[in-house]
């Protein structure tokens, strides 16, 4: 959240599955979940109210009912609704808390959990954080997305103490209403290879998030560049599909194809060089963060070879065979190539040159075998 951790303790947010699903990827790939070019239908949707003047909204006055229609766009719910299902931001109800504010599990009157991230209203950036959020969000529509299902935007005038007297304040709420993860964030399942994940749920989890990334950089009209992936901002579903989530650091790309900040919104080991030190902003900003994941997903931590003065080929070897010592009746099990190649993309991507990276789309063909690291 935010740019510093998010960690939704081991608890977050179960996902309506996306119907039958299965989280599998048939052999080393995911047939690409392309959206078919279509049109998100939330398109041009911003924060506005699902009512225009004057109509009746076929849900006034029941917000779980707005919750679960799944063919409408994301609701405005009553700060009041979210009060009560979270009962009144109890400590006992919260499942993650960052820079940005706090997550809390909210219980509707059905028994199905959502979660509820309020914001920190003190911060300078909450309200452009907010929105970010909410019109990102409003128009993504993946199986490796988190969905957002309702946001609440109120201010009310209020009366409260200031040198001994009372005086009018506006008290401004901001929150949005998220799919229920229960497994929690990937932070919570990162581990060496001799204990944790087996390989093929780690290998579905890196082909996932690459792919909703895809969809992020390559498949909308314009590019939405993430800008604080990080194993904290992954929730997991209980089939172990990853979804990327916490939008509030978010850029929409212009035609230019590169941006120029003097912020450096992020999260240390995760960030660009390029962004850390001089501010730019590219969609290859976002690769080299997902670089650092794959290579935290395979080997338990974020140290790569510029970190750890390793030469890249002594840092494939040592871990690969940390791999087969796993296993040490099988010296070589079936999966050795195929980490392999992942350890490889992995260190493509976090090539200190940006151009030296390859794109989502180029990632996809490597993974599959038609593309090889020459070709990038």
């Amino acid at each position: 959240m935010g740019g510093k951790s998010s960690k939704y303790d081991n608890n977050l947010v179960h996902d309506n599955k996306m119907g039958d699903e299965s989280s599998k990827y048939d052999n080393n790939l995911v047939q690409d979940n392309k959206m078919s070019g279509e049109s998100s239908k939330y398109d041009n949707n911003l924060v506005q109210d699902n009512k225009t003047d004057g109509e009746s909204s076929k849900y006034d006055n029941d917000p779980d009912r707005m919750l679960c229609d799944q063919t409408s766009p994301p609701a405005k719910l009553p700060f009041q609704y979210l009060k009560t299902i979270t009962n009144n931001f109890s400590d006992t109800y919260a499942i993650g808390r960052g820079g940005s504010g706090v997550v809390y599990k909210g219980r509707m009157s059905n028994g199905e959990f959502v979660a509820v991230k309020k914001l920190q209203l003190s911060l300078p950036s909450f309200q452009k954080q907010f929105e970010n959020e909410v019109c990102h969000l409003m128009y993504l529509n993946h199986p490796n997305i988190v969905r957002l299902r309702g946001y609440c935007y109120e201010t009310q005038n209020v009366f409260v103490e200031h040198n001994g007297n009372f005086v009018c304040a506006e008290m401004s709420e901001r929150l949005l209403c998220l799919q229920y993860y229960p497994k929690g964030s990937l932070a919570g399942y990162i581990s060496d290879e001799s204990s944790g994940l087996e390989w093929d749920t780690r290998y579905n989890i890196i082909v996932g998030i690459i792919y909703g990334l895809k969809y992020l950089h390559e498949e909308k009209v314009k590019p939405v560049l993430h800008m604080d992936l990080k194993p904290a901002n992954i929730l997991l579903d209980d089939a172990m599909k990853p979804k990327i989530t916490d939008f509030g650091l978010s850029r929409l790309l212009d035609q230019q194809q590169t941006l120029s900040t003097s912020s450096r919104d992020g999260t240390l080991g995760y960030m660009a060089p390029e962004y850390l030190h001089a501010g730019t902003v590219t969609a290859k900003s976002d690769i080299f963060s997902l670089g650092v994941i794959i290579l935290e997903v395979i080997t338990g931590h974020k140290d790569y070879p510029d970190v750890t003065r390793t030469s890249s080929e002594r840092f494939v070897e040592l871990t690969l065979d940390k791999w087969r010592s796993r296993n040490p009746l099988n010296k070589s099990p079936g999966y050795i190539p195929k980490i392999r190649r992942c350890i490889e993309i992995g260190l493509a991507c976090v090539n200190l040159e940006r151009k030296g990276r390859p794109s989502t789309g180029e990632l996809i063909k490597l993974l599959q075998g038609r593309m090889t690291l020459d070709e990038v």
